[in-house]
């Protein structure tokens, strides 16, 4: 397994639209430190696919997506977290992360997600926001092993929140 997480990285994407050139894109949001972070409670397991910040991740690709959840009623749960990553006084730190549903049905080639809410918890990731309260435990766990493991001092740096949304399993 080390050798997997040595694989996974959070990119810094570098896209700043007011870099002064006064063109194209100028005020857009940048999406310089976010990642997004796929959990996978069916095979536990949490890893860094940079494909889902165009809907390309890992699970998400193959499949139709539907607008309601009742059209995906063999789905298997999925979570994309948004991870947002700032520095401090005392280095990098978690900044804001935020949790969004996927559920896939491979056999149908069908999937579910809400895209509004995506959009949503990308922005408040961004902005600083802890939003997880709506995943169930397990994957909670699965997100805060993941976080503490793959850098421990962003871990120690992050805000008490969200220590407490993602307490370390005993």
């Amino acid at each position: 397994m080390s050798e997997k997480k040595k694989n996974n990285a959070f990119t810094i994407m570098k896209d700043d639209a007011t870099d002064g050139h006064g063109g194209y894109g100028v005020g857009s949001i940048s999406l310089e430190n976010i990642s997004p972070i796929i959990v996978d409670p069916n095979e536990e397991r949490a890893f860094v696919d940079m494909g889902a910040m165009h809907a390309r991740s890992e699970v998400e690709r193959r499949v139709k997506f539907l607008p309601h959840k009742e059209e995906v009623p063999n789905g298997k749960l999925y979570w994309i977290v948004w991870v947002t990553v700032e520095r401090g006084e005392q280095g990098p730190y978690y900044h804001g992360v935020a949790g969004s549903e996927i559920r896939v049905d491979r056999s149908i080639k069908r999937a579910y997600k809400s895209m509004p809410e995506h959009v949503t918890h990308m922005e408040k990731s961004m902005k600083g926001h802890v939003i997880v309260d709506h995943m169930d435990d397990f994957s909670k766990q699965l997100l805060g092993d993941f976080l503490r493991e793959f850098n421990p001092e962003m871990w120690r740096n992050a805000p008490e929140e969200l220590h407490q949304a993602l307490p370390a399993s005993e």
